[in-house]
This record gives C-alpha cells, sequence and structure tokens, in this order.
C-alpha cells in the first residue's frame, strides 16, 4: 500500500509542470489544436544602437523559426521570456513613419492578451474585426503572407517605438505585423 502512495505522489510532482505550463503557455480552441498564448506584454522601448530595416533580411534567428518578425519564447514554465525578435530598428526607421499619426483616432478596444480579435474580413491594406478597420504597414506586407483575412485571431499592441503604429500579433502564426488604426 505504501508503494501506491509513493507512486501517486511521484505522479502528481511529475504533472504539476505539465498544467503550469497548460496555463501560462497555451490556448485552446474551439474545433481542436493548441497554439501558442499571445505574450504577456508588448515590446520595450528599443533603445540598443538599430539594426539596419532591410525588406531581404533574415528573421529566422533559430532553425525552425518563421523568417519574419515574431516572437521568441524562451526560459521556464516558472519565469517566461519573450523577445520581439525584428523590433529593433528604433523610433527613426523611415519605413514606420506616418504622416499624420493618429488621424483616425487611437484604438480603444483593448490591449494584450485578454483582447483576442477575430479578423472579419479584409486584407492587408484593409482589414477589420468589431467595426474597427485596420491597414498593414506598406514595409510589413510581405511579413502578413499566410495570414488569413477572415478567420485569424489577433491581439493588438502598443508600438512603443513607431508612433501612429501598433502591433498585431497572429495568435496562429506567432508572427506580427505594424498596423495603423483607420477607424470604427
Amino acid at each position: 500500500m505504501k508503494h501506491i502512495q509513493i507512486a501517486l505522489v511521484a505522479l502528481l510532482a511529475l504533472s504539476v509542470p505539465a498544467f503550469a505550463q497548460h496555463h501560462d503557455g497555451e490556448v485552446r480552441f474551439a474545433g481542436g489544436g493548441t497554439h501558442q498564448a499571445a505574450p504577456k506584454s508588448g515590446p520595450k522601448p528599443f533603445l540598443a544602437a538599430p539594426h539596419a530595416a532591410d525588406p531581404v533580411r533574415n528573421y529566422a534567428d533559430k532553425d525552425g523559426h518563421p523568417n519574419v518578425p515574431h516572437v521568441d519564447r524562451g526560459g521556464s514554465i516558472f519565469n517566461r521570456t519573450e523577445a520581439w525578435v525584428g523590433h529593433d530598428t528604433g523610433r527613426d526607421d523611415p519605413h514606420y513613419r506616418v504622416e499624420q499619426p493618429w488621424a483616425h483616432g487611437h484604438f480603444e478596444g483593448g490591449f494584450g492578451r485578454e483582447h483576442v480579435w477575430r479578423i472579419e474580413g479584409g486584407r492587408p491594406d484593409r482589414f477589420w474585426f468589431r467595426g474597427w478597420n485596420w491597414r498593414v504597414a506598406d514595409f510589413d506586407m510581405a511579413f502578413c503572407e499566410g495570414w488569413l483575412w477572415n478567420s485569424d485571431q489577433i491581439v493588438i499592441y502598443e508600438d512603443p517605438d513607431h508612433v501612429g503604429y501598433y502591433l498585431a500579433y497572429n495568435v496562429r502564426l506567432g508572427t506580427y505585423v505594424h498596423v495603423e488604426y483607420l477607424g470604427a
């Protein structure tokens, strides 16, 4: 009997990390499948020497990672780190200059992973969800190839470096693009 109790305690101890990982790192979608949860927060302002914005740049920082801007997850299940790969061109990147920042107002629908939005239609130059209209930055158009413009789920984050832009994180792909809010 004592051996059974020891085995049960060991089994319970080994299962705790699995529960913690599911709670912190995965989202289950209706229809099956498991995807990584959106990042806890957007990128911090970039303060180091900026990386040159190059349309032929290789973003695949590790084997198996996409060759587009994406979020890397590292650390342990108890101390997650998130790196916004590709968000390193600094405040003065000419590719993300807007003539009239916030010309259509500021988005007030909610930011961060607590607010997951399903794209309802459109294409990169104009897409929408819940009546809010958006546009992918010209420089990022190639980075959203493979996005499903009538069903992908995205999370919006504020961009600390590029005035007039937000970041749209694609939950299914783990990638992101700069987007401009076009209003309701």
